[in-house]
């Protein structure tokens, strides 16, 4: 049997670079202050010795962690996996945030918060003590609780807020929701409708508010009636079902709905079917998330493309920054989507006729 392999340490790439071990920690950690010939010196024994840097090294040599927290909403999160509905968000969360932390060196740890626990102050400070991340990332509806919030400004964290139109602390970021709801908006006018109804999500979430806004926006400007087409769910299909009931069973409903998850959409073409309805013939359906459920329903609908593994990655790199000194940015980062054409949208054919 052959000898096992030396680990090589930061030992071996200072003495094969011929500079101290502090050089060598000052290159690996990013630090300001070193010459760019001698970061190329480390770098190419580095690249040479395959060296590896360990986390924990990393840690002990300075008050880094190299760690960044994302926390998501436990209960709702949960509910998710029970569900086994497509949904993924948290797939998609950690798509973009793992990536991008091992790009730069650092790793992603991902935790539950329930934000209506009253103890949600002593739970998060448990966490943060434990794990003593570089940064955290906040996603709805964490991003605007204020007990959360101000614990991390209070802690002097690099936090990210995603979903947040964010304010004096905290770096905010949007998947530009008020300019998606207006994307979706605008395509069924120019398809035709002018009675477009809204089933909005959960009040908790101020994106909820946003995609409302950019719906009435869009149709005011089209000169378009608003006043009995909003239907309010919380992004559960339960609600999403309800909601549907109430716009298809006005005495003139819509002949276009927008819904503003996957999950109310679905309850949505259930509803329509239920009703004797075809989509798109009778009604069509535009929905947000486009997660992968969406593409094989019979139509697949027609979704907003959430950009969730870009801002998050995006996330990552603001932190980053942020944490090696830069200015927090003043306004909030927008990560566009898009909004993804499938066969849930038509022209309409006429005005629908209620069967129920």
């Amino acid at each position: 049997m052959g000898r096992r392999r030396q680990s090589v340490t930061i030992k071996h790439v200072a003495a094969d670079a011929g500079v101290s071990l502090q050089t060598v920690s000052r290159v690996i950690n990013d630090e300001p202050n070193v010459r760019p010939e001698m970061k190329e010196r480390v770098q190419a024994s580095i690249d040479k010795l395959g060296y590896v840097p360990s986390i924990a090294a990393q840690r002990m040599s300075g008050s880094r962690s190299y760690l960044i927290l994302a926390i998501n909403d436990r209960e709702r999160t949960i509910a998710d996996w029970h569900a086994r509905e497509g949904t993924d968000w948290v797939d998609q969360m950690l798509f973009g945030g793992m990536l991008k932390c091992a790009e730069l060196g650092y790793r992603m740890i991902f935790e539950l918060v329930d934000t209506h626990n009253d103890h949600v102050e002593r739970e998060l400070r448990a966490i943060i003590a434990a794990l003593q991340p570089d940064g955290v990332i906040l996603t709805p509806p964490h991003s605007d609780n204020p007990l959360i919030v101000d614990l991390l400004h209070g802690q002097r964290i690099p936090f990210a807020r995603i979903g947040s139109h964010g304010g004096d602390a905290g770096i905010a970021l949007t998947m530009d929701d008020e300019g998606s709801a207006a994307r979706a908006t605008r395509h069924l006018i120019d398809l035709g409708h002018t009675r477009i109804g809204f089933i909005s999500g959960s009040v908790e979430y101020d994106l909820s508010h946003w995609r409302i806004d950019g719906w009435r926006a869009e149709m005011a400007a089209a000169g378009l009636p608003t006043d009995d087409l909003l239907a309010e769910g919380d992004f559960s299909a339960a609600s999403g079902a309800v909601a549907a009931q109430q716009l298809l069973g006005l005495e003139n409903p819509p002949t276009a709905i927008i819904a503003s998850n996957d999950q109310m959409s679905l309850a949505t073409l259930a509803v329509a079917q239920d009703r004797g309805l075809d989509v798109p013939r009778d009604l069509s359906l535009v929905s947000f998330d486009n997660t992968p459920i969406v593409r094989f329903t019979p139509p697949g609908l027609t979704a907003v493309d959430q950009p969730i593994a870009a801002t998050v990655s995006r996330a990552v790199e603001l932190i980053i920054a942020a944490q090696r000194g830069a200015p927090r940015p003043t306004e909030p980062t927008v990560v566009e989507g898009s909004l993804i054409e499938r066969g849930s949208t038509a022209a309409p054919a006429g005005p629908l006729v209620p069967n129920g």
